[in-house]
């Protein structure tokens, strides 16, 4: 994929309210901060490699607490050791 557009990933998500795109791409976003790794392959940012998960249609409103492998009790456990390293 060459070049990649906003209107490309409305198609995918099936509205062209660009709210819900914003809302898919943080939750993935998020799940990629928590160690998920990407669907494709690229050596974009974060954030056009998340976009391009949604174009390919690999990631959609319907799958995305799914493809989820981290478990939320990992993810808090990372959180929590990370304050106690850099305690505010």
């Amino acid at each position: 994929m060459a070049r990649l557009t906003v209107e490309d990933c409305l198609k995918v998500v099936g509205d062209s309210n660009r709210f819900n795109l914003i809302h898919l791409a943080v939750q993935r976003v998020k799940q990629h901060r928590q160690g998920e790794p990407f669907l494709v392959e690229g050596k974009n940012k974060e954030v056009v490699m998340t976009l391009r998960e949604i174009a390919s249609g690999k990631v959609t409103m319907e799958n995305i607490d799914s493809i989820s492998s981290v478990s939320d009790d990992t993810a808090l456990a990372q959180e929590l050791a990370a304050a106690e390293e850099n305690p505010a």
